[in-house]
């Protein structure tokens, strides 16, 4: 069979950030099927690729493990304005549209954010008079109104029919969690064609190596032997970083011997700096590194004592499914979550992990600083979230369900789909 994939943020292994598209494609590789994946090359300079003047050439494409990848030059950051982002979506989606439209397949895979991924799917797919198959990683736009990011009114009302419109014309859906399968049910989309496939636990790349972590803490000199908090992700306003800086207040008023962590990039991160220097956090317990590749950031949470997932105290933001929640359990660690929603029920009924939500920062420090600190339940705690993981999240057995939805989509046997991914982990 021939699959295209449409994934404007689509990274490989020497890239940060998730691997979600590349290993769902690489499986398709593997067991017989053709994959083009039609991308974006975010940086503002190509010199990495010789020969390829940026400024002139819109494309260029390269192979990585049997997998066909077009880039589109198409400069994207955390830093843009909101309008900005909007203009790459826009110049994505049309460029997308026509390399789309112009590559043999026989079904096409189209994964969000931005919801404008769904103008060039849709368009290709009626070309090729082919099934398409929309994935959502978000519930946009309710997130960006709920943040009041997305203020206008016009904006609002084509942003929700575009999402209807997306529905609509998919031949079957695909949610990263049960909270967002209820958000696009509630739409009147019918449940039998959605399955719900989380992001993966990638049980091999994460597994435990002692002499990683004495290797980590031997070049991290300021951690000690220290208990290590570790967040790895986006500086955004959707993750309230700023509830690290009370934590950490809060944790230094109590003398913690807790180390905090946050490695990533975005709009928000110099003024956390900022704030970590104003109440003197700044590498004493509180420490921030750039983003590593994904080949490198498993270093990380192998030698890390307990994980963090933060988002804004928003409804709407806890139908997340994040990349490292999931690295966290393939690693066997503990995670710490100050949001509700489906995480929140896992790590209550799993016990892998603790939710501060709705706790005082100083309540929450005295918490953590009790748990991070207690071997016996780090140690069963972080084997509850490496069962959890191999048991549900194992990128082996995704893998497998993402390729039954592409053949059940493919035969015309959409209503089969959720029984091969119902989203119940319990």
């Amino acid at each position: 069979m021939n699959i295209t994939f449409l994934h404007q943020y689509y990274n490989n292994p020497s890239m940060s950030g998730g691997l979600r598209t590349y290993e769902f494609a690489k499986y398709l590789v593997k067991i017989g099927h053709k994959v083009n994946v039609i991308t974006s090359y975010r940086e503002k300079n190509i010199k990495k690729y010789k020969n390829i003047n940026h400024k002139k050439i819109k494309w260029h494409l390269t192979y990585e493990d049997g997998i066909k990848v077009h880039w589109l030059h198409n400069y994207y950051s955390n830093h843009m304005t909101f309008f900005q982002r909007l203009k790459s979506f826009v110049r994505f989606a049309y460029f997308s549209a026509q390399k789309a439209s112009n590559i043999k397949t026989d079904i096409i895979f189209a994964t969000s954010t931005p919801l404008t991924i769904a103008i060039p799917a849709v368009y290709a797919s009626r070309k090729h008079k082919v099934p398409m198959i929309f994935e959502v990683r978000d519930l946009w736009p309710q997130i960006p109104i709920a943040l009041k990011i997305l203020k206008n009114p016009l904006l609002r009302y084509v942003a929700n029919k575009l999402e209807n419109w997306a529905y609509d014309n998919a031949s079957s859906i695909i949610t990263l969690s049960p909270d967002m399968k209820k958000g696009i049910v509630s739409k009147k989309i019918n449940p039998k064609i959605i399955a719900v496939i989380p992001n993966l636990s990638n049980l091999n790349d994460f597994k435990y190596n002692k002499k990683i972590e004495l290797n980590f803490r031997k070049n991290h000199q300021w951690l000690m032997q220290d208990p290590l908090l570790l967040y790895a992700g986006s500086f955004g306003k959707v993750n309230n970083l700023e509830y690290v800086i009370n934590l950490a207040k809060s944790l230094k008023k109590i003398n913690s011997k807790i180390k905090i962590l946050l490695i990533g990039e975005g709009k928000e991160k110099e003024s956390l700096i900022i704030s970590a220097k104003k109440h003197n956090l700044f590498e004493k317990n509180l420490f921030f590194e750039k983003s590593f590749s994904r080949k490198i950031i498993k270093e990380y949470f192998m030698s890390a004592t307990m994980c963090a997932n933060f988002v804004i105290n928003v409804r709407e933001t806890w139908a997340n499914s994040a990349n490292k929640f999931f690295d966290t359990l393939a690693a066997g660690k503990p995670i710490l979550l100050n949001h509700g929603g489906w995480m929140k029920d896992l790590i209550s009924h799993h016990k892998c992990g603790i939710c501060v939500y709705g706790m005082p920062p100083h309540i929450a420090a005295e918490k953590l600083n009790y748990f991070m600190l207690n071997k016996k339940w780090l140690k069963i705690t972080g084997n509850n979230s490496l069962k959890l993981a191999t048991k549900f999240f194992d990128q082996n057995k995704l893998s497998k369900q993402f390729a039954e939805v592409i053949n059940l989509t493919k035969n015309k046997k959409e209503d089969m789909i959720e029984k091969i991914a119902p989203g119940i982990y319990y």
